[in-house]
């Protein structure tokens, strides 16, 4: 009995320290894709842990234990368990798991040849959604929270030359201290939904750098570039160099002893970055035992009293709302394909502009929107249901938008920051939304910062038709943003022709969401709901009604294409699909989209 205690005792504290001892990433790694890298992606082993208890058999997962003889009890077995694909969702490649919400725990086993004691070894993660607990060869790295945003943990002293095995739990059960929280109006797709690597790096490496346009040189002949970079590792002085070919360019960059550097380079004949000419230059960055390349693009976004100007010049937005999921294989979007099956829709539909709703999407569409001259909003799912109250999640909203600044902000396309989406004015959601902002600002400066806001009623005094745009945190945002589904969830299309908005600020307006649903091929008279016929007439009076708003800078419609979503369930019509999309889930274009097309020609 006491030996059964001990083993007890043990197993209990070994789940603390998997469950209660959150370490997250231990390191960021910018630019993942061109480093010295070995892909983990393909089949994985999995286990279901249906109580999420990190056991089976009051046995640890993470360890991978094996039967020593025939006389062994062991109630668990990588070895013999089925297999996942990596990276995607679980919920669409097993029927039984399409559902699903708990833990499932991957096993990985590899091996690395040449292993070198100069050289540092880390798994990386673009994306595990939500709740992540990674372990190698028995050991236990760390934990990662936020289902959107790269991670990462240092293997280098565990690391050897056969039979590393890699476990991971992953847990997709919502929480009201989630961010997102426990509703959404998305698929809850769980697993390791990103691409998985081994990225070696020498002893002290380039972990991230920062470059941007000087704003203040737009108009000089001889424009400068800010910069910064961070390395990891030893201190001491290190020769770095930032080498552009195109432009002539070889910078010597001091690095202090925070092991980071800040530089200016002036540069003559630079091309500046726009949709009609997505300019990108290779970069290198350069140490004396490491090379760094990637294309980045250089412009300016600000805006002037009612306008958004890029590279000095007005521009109007022609946007469309999109989740990032490939709906023809059901699956979160995780390949360059799939960020160019999306996007070339996009541009189809006439669109310089893509709203990344509601999350972090892959980082392929945002460097391909950068090569094909799509702007870019991106957001973080401070959606419905946020506990504003509680500054554990304001700790994950820090934790989540840093990770997303990391990784994006050398992308042109990038135009926007949002900061909420469809949430209620309180003092305690403004005061964490408005601190927020302040913490973007200081980790980016060259971007825009907006929300998509609910729309106010009608003011006191005022006609029923007569809507002001006045939420609380407007006043600390760039752009005045917001959704209204005038003609869907309220009224019929007609009532557009009497409604006006009005901004109570000197900003841009964005209609950040505006739509309604129609299955695709069922075609009916312009009253009858869920006909391409209702959607298209929708789509003609709202487009008219806010082509009227003074200061209308852009719109992103919702949505470019179904999505899945539980929450809608009406049978033989959204069977699980959100079908507010201008295209279906097969890639078949509705009636509406072809309205939208031939209004954004005009613009």
């Amino acid at each position: 009995m006491l030996n059964l205690n001990k083993r007890i005792v043990i197993f209990y504290l070994l789940l603390i320290t998997i469950f209660y001892s959150v370490r997250g990433q231990n390191v960021f790694i910018a630019n993942s894709q061109n480093r010295n890298l070995t892909s983990l992606n393909g089949k994985w082993k999995y286990i279901i842990d249906l109580y999420e208890t990190g056991q089976t058999g009051f046995m640890p997962l993470y360890m991978n234990i094996k039967p020593k003889d025939k006389t062994d009890r062991v109630e668990y077995s990588f070895d013999q368990a089925r297999t996942l694909w990596v990276p995607g969702s679980w919920n669409t490649q097993k029927p039984e798991l399409y559902y699903y919400e708990g833990t499932i725990w991957y096993r990985k086993t590899f091996d690395k040849k040449d292993i070198s004691e100069d050289k540092r070894y880390f798994v990386y993660f673009g994306a595990a959604n939500y709740l992540s607990t990674v372990t190698f060869n028995g050991k236990i790295l760390g934990k990662h929270e936020g289902g959107f945003t790269p991670f990462c943990f240092e293997v280098t002293n565990l690391i050897k030359e056969k039979e590393n095995c890699l476990i991971v739990g992953v847990s997709n059960t919502r929480s009201n201290d989630q961010i997102p929280a426990k509703v959404t109006d998305w698929f809850n797709h769980g697993g390791l939904i990103r691409d998985v690597k081994l990225i070696e790096t020498p002893a002290s490496f380039i972990s991230n750098y920062f470059l941007s346009l000087d704003k203040s040189t737009l108009n000089n002949k001889i424009k400068t570039i800010k910069g910064r970079l961070t390395l990891n590792g030893k201190t001491g002085q290190q020769k770095v160099w930032l080498i552009i070919p195109e432009l002539k360019v070889r910078k010597e960059i001091t690095i202090d002893a925070s092991w980071t550097g800040n530089f200016t380079i002036d540069v003559k004949h630079l091309g500046l970055w726009s949709p009609e000419n997505p300019i990108l230059y290779t970069i290198s960055i350069e140490t004396e035992n490491e090379k760094i390349q990637d294309r980045i693009g250089f412009r300016a976004i600000e805006t002037k009293g009612k306008q958004i100007l890029l590279n000095g010049k007005p521009i109007f937005l022609r946007g469309i709302s999109l989740h990032d999921e490939n709906p023809v294989r059901r699956d979160r979007a995780n390949s360059v394909d799939d960020a160019r099956l999306v996007l070339g829709w996009a541009k189809e539909l006439g669109c310089n502009f893509v709203r990344l709703a509601h999350y972090p999407h892959q980082e392929n569409i945002v460097r391909l929107a950068d090569e094909m001259g799509i702007m870019l909003w991106e957001e973080l799912p401070l959606y419905w249901g946020i506990d504003w109250d509680n500054p554990n999640v304001y700790q994950k909203a820090i934790d989540q938008y840093s990770a997303l600044i990391n990784r994006d902000f050398n992308r042109a396309s990038s135009i926007i920051w949002s900061i909420t989406n469809e949430t209620a004015p309180t003092p305690a959601r403004n005061q964490f939304l408005i601190s927020l902002a302040e913490h973007i600002r200081t980790l980016d400066n060259t971007r825009l910062l907006s929300a998509a806001c609910k729309k106010d009623q009608a003011e006191d005094g005022h006609p029923d038709n007569d809507y002001t745009l006045s939420d609380p945190i407007m006043g600390y945002l760039d752009i005045i943003s917001f959704n209204e589904y005038l003609g869907w969830y309220g009224g019929l299309p007609a009532e557009c022709r009497k409604k006006t908005y009005k901004a109570s600020m000197d900003k841009p307006v964005i209609v950040s969401e505006f739509g309604g649903g129609a299955l695709q091929g069922f075609y009916a008279d312009s009253l009858t709901r869920w006909s391409e016929d209702y959607q298209a007439y929708l789509y003609k009076e709202n487009l008219a009604m806010f082509d009227r708003i003074d200061g209308l800078a852009g719109m992103t419609p919702w949505i470019l294409v179904d999505f899945m979503s539980p929450l809608r369930q009406l049978p033989d019509v959204q069977d699980g699909w959100n079908r507010k999309g201008l295209i279906s889930e097969k890639g078949i274009k509705k009636k509406a989209f072809f309205i939208l097309q031939e209004f954004y020609r005009k613009k």
